[in-house]
């Protein structure tokens, strides 16, 4: 009798992990209606109002929660990762260095400033950009370095930070996965230039679509704000427009709902941290399926992914796609994060650049690490999975151990499958 779900068997999880998101209640309506029922739906008008509205409120605490001392909420995380590489004087032909791992953003956000994206590959066994091949990745044109912190594991910033400054170089963190991550006891974020978030509906902070940008300097603020509210001055009266620039203002609706939704993610961190930690040693002792590593460095963690890493050779050669199948049989739902690495998408494989963009030869360009990671390696588990309860939340190991113990049930069917493709052609 077959044991594995995907042959027949039971499932580990009939039900699967049933999580709300994103988890609201009463007061998030209450939020939102004292808002509404003001009338005042915009954060506009003088600079004393939009201190005293509902982003204003949420941009100077999340600052304060990554530790950063200035804010400014913007409609979405694309548009805070442009308006951060824009404050930090990035311009048509000049070069950034971008990570490969990544939501595309974090390497396409230069492109409407006209800027060249030169990539980095990713360390092999956090994930996270690779301080060695960011150095590497440095030219005479480049102005900027964007890393990511990957899933909400924070990368090195120790080594990170030392080739910005070493480089006098702007550092912008995108911190898109990463709401309340924590790097030595102080915020991700606050460690480069500019720190940017995003609060799309799948984050762990939502307001349906928006973004922050963090950042430790009045003037880098200033150059922000004036970029994102048509070129105003903070000083000067609302008709007077001073430079070139677009009107990427928040909504104070919006801003409602991220306060409210604020105080239940500062909880959640802590629901996550120890769903994961627990997870995390029970896998190890199953091997095959490793979390990234522990790092003491890393003294609060954020989520979007829970990343680990599948090794095929702990399952007969079994390949990370039949596994992710087998996986959800079981009830378990496990993706492969965005499958490829930055540089692979057609946008950047069917880019032509001058040659002498040396760095940005995409067809040419190697990331080794990102690319097997991608394609191979890399297994995610959402967020909002990790507010599981704990007895359900590791069953996830359960259905590991079942499928490493029964791999040779599904190693043999899948090579007889193969066996009858090939006779077929």
């Amino acid at each position: 009798m077959a044991k594995l779900a995907i042959k027949g068997g039971k499932k580990v999880l009939p039900n699967g992990i049933k999580v709300k998101w994103p988890q609201f209640d009463k007061s998030d309506e209450q939020s939102l209606l004292k808002v509404f029922r003001s009338g005042v739906w915009w954060r506009g008008g003088t600079i004393e109002l939009q201190a005293a509205s509902a982003c204003g409120k949420f941009e100077r605490d999340f600052a304060a929660y990554q530790n950063a001392k200035f804010g400014l909420c913007v409609p979405n995380g694309t548009i805070a990762v442009e308006l951060a590489l824009r404050a930090a004087g990035v311009k048509a032909g000049d070069e950034v260095v971008v990570p490969a791992l990544s939501f595309v953003v974090s390497a396409s956000a230069a492109l409407p400033l006209g800027a060249i994206p030169v990539f980095a590959d990713c360390d092999p066994k956090t994930l996270q950009p690779d301080a060695d091949s960011i150095e590497a990745a440095i030219s005479p044109r480049t102005t900027a370095i964007v890393i990511v912190h990957f899933g909400g594991y924070p990368a090195d910033l120790d080594r990170i930070v030392k080739v910005a400054r070493k480089h006098k170089l702007p550092l912008i963190e995108d911190c898109a996965h990463s709401q309340g991550s924590q790097w030595r006891g102080k915020g991700v974020g606050s460690y480069g230039q500019f720190g940017t978030f995003s609060f799309q509906q799948s984050k762990a902070l939502t307001c349906g679509e928006g973004g922050i940008v963090v950042c430790n300097s009045r003037d880098d603020w200033g150059k922000m704000y004036r970029f994102h509210n048509l070129g105003r001055l903070e000083t000067q009266g609302f008709y007077d427009f001073y430079e070139v620039s677009s009107n990427y203002r928040l909504t104070d609706l919006q801003g409602a709902l991220l306060n409210s939704q604020f105080v239940k993610m500062k909880k959640q961190v802590n629901v996550k941290m120890a769903n994961t930690k627990a997870l995390s040693a029970a896998l190890r002792k199953i091997g095959g399926l490793e979390p990234l590593p522990e790092d003491k460095r890393i003294t609060r963690r954020g989520y979007y992914y829970y990343c680990m890493q599948y090794d095929a050779d702990e399952f007969k050669g079994l390949s990370r796609a039949d596994f992710l199948e087998a996986m959800a049989a079981e009830g378990v739902t496990m993706g492969r994060g965005y499958g490829r690495s930055i540089h692979e998408y057609p946008l950047f494989q069917n880019m032509k650049v001058p040659t002498k963009y040396a760095g940005a030869q995409y067809k040419k360009v190697e990331c080794p690490n990102a690319v097997k990671a991608a394609g191979e390696r890399l297994c995610a588990i959402h967020q909002a999975f990790l507010l599981a309860e704990r007895s359900q939340f590791l069953k996830i190991a359960d259905a590991v151990a079942k499928i490493k113990e029964n791999v040779d049930e599904l190693v043999k069917a899948k090579s007889t499958a193969r066996k009858a493709t090939a006779k077929k052609k």
